[in-house]
């Protein structure tokens, strides 16, 4: 068995307060998006896992793909063989880790025939990460909460094509909550879809991005250079450090970001 976990990019995301646990409140956007990793499962006479594709820093027992079956199977792991190739940046914003632990939960489900609700995997999801519980339905969702509570949106960016460009440098979680002020939202992301998105520039806001952006300048050009070559909206993603900007047709802007990774998505 194989799928396909994607990514995701984040429309809007505004950190309103910090919990007494020392979490922070948000309020967001997910939209899944069709860049991929892939995740195969095999039966086997013993547990394996192997990872392949863009190299991660940590080591293959420590993988959230592995801590995602701990949650089903906490006690001994299944006879399967598990090869993982890995494609979607990390340190970007885009969520491919989650997105792995996710597709994995529901790859294994169908593998075992386990017969376990969305909401029970979803409720697994949320033990391993914030945003893992939005790649177990894996559609535009309105997010809050520390991104855990989904309601499902209507929004559809089918049509349209997303750029991502991912600067050779990532951004960690707490690096990128570290500049951060919490204050309420300006606006009601759930309004978002009603809204054309070329008005969206004078209305969505990351909050992360005005202390990214202090640091690491060459956000603030990328998403310029997105804007000045026709992009409908463009922005960053969650914490960072990928940026993304919505267009009306391909366009292939590998010459414009030599030193960046460039992926030219089409949106279905």
């Amino acid at each position: 068995m194989i799928v396909f976990p994607n990514a995701k990019v984040n429309i809007g995301l505004h950190v309103t307060s910090r919990r007494p646990d020392g979490l922070h409140n948000i309020e967001t956007i997910f939209v899944p998006i069709p860049l991929c990793d892939a995740i195969e499962a095999t039966p086997a006479k013993s547990f394996s896992f192997r990872q392949s594709g863009i190299s991660l820093d940590c080591a293959p027992e420590n993988n959230i793909v592995i801590k995602a079956l701990r949650q089903i199977f906490p006690y001994s792991l299944p006879e399967i063989a598990i090869n993982l190739l890995k494609s979607i940046p990390f340190g970007a914003g885009l969520g491919g880790g989650s997105s792995d632990a996710a597709f994995m939960l529901k790859m294994i489900n169908e593998f075992h025939e386990l017969g376990l609700s969305p909401d029970f995997l979803e409720e697994k999801a949320a033990r391993i990460g914030a945003d893992c519980p939005f790649f177990i339905r894996n559609r535009p969702a309105y997010a809050s909460g520390i991104g855990d509570k989904l309601e499902p949106l209507a929004l559809n960016l089918a049509g349209y094509y997303i750029t991502i460009v991912k600067p050779p440098f990532g951004i960690s979680t707490a690096e990128a909550y570290s500049g951060i002020r919490p204050a309420p939202s300006a606006c009601n992301l759930r309004d978002v879809a009603q809204i054309p998105i070329s008005e969206w520039r004078n209305i969505l806001r990351n909050d992360f991005e005005p202390s990214i952006v202090a640091r690491y300048p060459q956000i603030a050009l990328i998403k310029q250079k997105l804007y000045d070559n026709g992009s409908l909206y463009a922005s960053m993603s969650g914490s960072g450090s990928a940026v993304y900007g919505i267009f009306v047709n391909e366009i292939n802007l590998q010459e414009i970001f030599p030193d960046c990774q460039v992926f030219s998505l089409e949106m279905k």
